[in-house]
């Protein structure tokens, strides 16, 4: 019969091998930062939220998810350059960033595309994500999937839009997107690419007359305090993607990199669910707030989009535009 003494060493013994056990599967543990620029009441956040915590859950803690919204990490090209290089290991960049890396990826913000969400989940979730998504690899980055961002509309305060010729004069902030830049300009007005950061002082201080996004990001950042007119103009599309960099890629599991891809795709869902509901809720509280909304002929401005056609395809190249418009009319 073993002594006291033999039974407390075999315990320590014991204590201690689940100990290490314990460590070792807590070492093992993988944690993948996951940078953005939405704000956190966002619907994209809301998003990212649900895929931690779902990641997290179905990989009993071994896959953990670290947040950074609101270009914490850096303006959203230095994440999405940061993400090549495995510095970030996954981002939500728009086509309007990636196509830095390939042009594939210009032809999404073709003004006036997609006839509708629907329209666009169809081609860039079907032909446009297998298109692409081996050349993004190429580039050092895995596409998993598309998600939202929404239909970009314009805001000044000068004068209500109804028309292409009330653009006419108007000085606009647009980010450096050359589809957005093309689309203005083919009205008439003049643009001026300004950080999305200092965008509110420049439009309190009347270095620009009015500026373009998504309605998600007029309501959630406030843009419309500091406007009178908002014109549903639709005039580009555009949606963030889910990327990781080839890097932290391969250092999953193949189980966890399916349980990743699900999961973001589940999160697409979501935010594109949040963004298309709440859309009509948040024009009625800017309206409310005393903007004034108008509802322009859409078929007005495609009609003047041709020069904005033509610089877009010169950028990211006949070829690309050809395939792109096939999956259009197809889809």
């Amino acid at each position: 019969m073993p002594s006291n003494q033999t039974r407390t060493i075999a315990k320590l013994a014991f204590t201690t091998a689940v100990g290490l056990f314990t460590l070792g599967s807590a070492q093992a543990a993988t944690t993948l930062k996951l940078a953005h620029f939405a704000a956190e009441s966002h619907p994209a956040h809301t998003a990212a939220l649900q895929l931690k915590k779902n990641v997290e859950s179905r990989t009993g803690g071994e896959l953990k998810i670290e947040l950074f919204p609101a270009n914490q990490l850096g303006s959203p090209p230095d994440q999405l350059e940061q993400t090549t290089v495995g510095v970030i290991d996954m981002n939500l960049p728009t086509q309007g960033s990636l196509d830095k890396y390939e042009k594939a990826f210009a032809t999404v913000m073709t003004p006036y595309a997609f006839t509708d969400y629907a329209h666009a989940h169809r081609v860039l979730d079907g032909p446009f994500h297998n298109w692409v998504a081996p050349r993004l690899e190429k580039k050092g980055l895995v596409l998993l999937s598309t998600w939202e961002y929404g239909f970009r509309n314009v805001t000044n305060s000068k004068r209500p839009i109804n028309n292409p010729e009330d653009m006419k004069g108007l000085k606009l902030r647009t980010p450096p997107e050359l589809q957005i830049i093309a689309a203005l300009e083919a009205t008439g007005a003049s643009t001026t690419q300004i950080a999305f950061p200092e965008l509110a002082a420049a439009l309190n201080q009347g270095v620009v007359d009015g500026q373009e996004n998504p309605i998600s990001v007029i309501y959630h950042f406030k843009i419309f305090e500091v406007q009178k007119h908002m014109a549903l103009t639709q005039h580009v599309y555009n949606s963030m993607t889910h990327v990781i960099s080839q890097a932290s890629w391969k250092k999953l599991t193949p189980a966890q990199q399916t349980i990743l891809r699900e999961e973001s795709r589940s999160a697409s869902q979501l935010m594109r669910k949040l963004i298309t509901e709440q859309e009509a809720a948040e024009i009625a509280k800017i309206t409310a707030a005393g903007v004034a909304v108008t509802r322009p002929d859409i078929a007005k401005f495609r009609a003047v989009m041709q020069p904005a056609n033509d610089r877009v395809a010169a950028y990211a190249g006949k070829d690309n535009m050809k395939a792109f418009m096939d999956m259009l009319a197809n889809k």
